[in-house]
């Protein structure tokens, strides 16, 4: 009978460990983010918007890790707070492209700012060059597990 690998002690799982570090960044991060009445999707959409204008709702959905249901509520409540804007219709096929409005924008600058202070937080352990090997080897490992085209 052969013998079939197990994860051994969570302490020592990396797999575990980097969901540990997700949820206290995302704790962290819908703190910050708490009191400019944002949360974590919204600032996500924000944040992809103003470095991409004009996507889509499904593409907007894909950058920020959400299902297209999901997004299409979080633009609807950023659009209901002045934050984004979107066509009525379509200019061509059936997406709707969204832009940031300059409250959009002001809201956004605030919240960055918010967010890299918790990132900053996060990395104050680390060395420069040991957070340029951890961004380097996390970016390792989602291509390893990202399928090629």
């Amino acid at each position: 009978m052969s013998q079939v690998e197990q994860v051994g002690p969570l302490d020592k799982a990396v797999g575990y460990t980097l969901k540990r570090a997700a949820t206290a960044l995302r704790t962290a991060m819908d703190a910050a983010l708490q009191p400019l009445g944002l949360t974590v999707p919204q600032y996500s959409c924000l944040e992809v918007l103003s470095q991409r204008p004009g996507l889509s709702n499904a593409e907007l959905a894909r950058a920020v890790f959400v299902t297209r249901q999901s997004m299409n509520l979080v633009l609807r409540g950023l659009q209901d707070r002045g934050l984004v804007t979107r066509p009525t219709t379509a200019p061509h096929g059936r997406a709707l492209p969204t832009s940031l409005t300059a409250d959009g924008d002001e809201h956004l600058r605030a919240a960055s700012a918010a967010v890299r202070a918790v990132e900053k937080r996060m990395l104050a352990p680390l060395s420069a060059s040991r957070q340029d090997r951890l961004l380097h080897d996390l970016t390792a490992c989602v291509d390893a597990l990202t399928p090629e085209d």
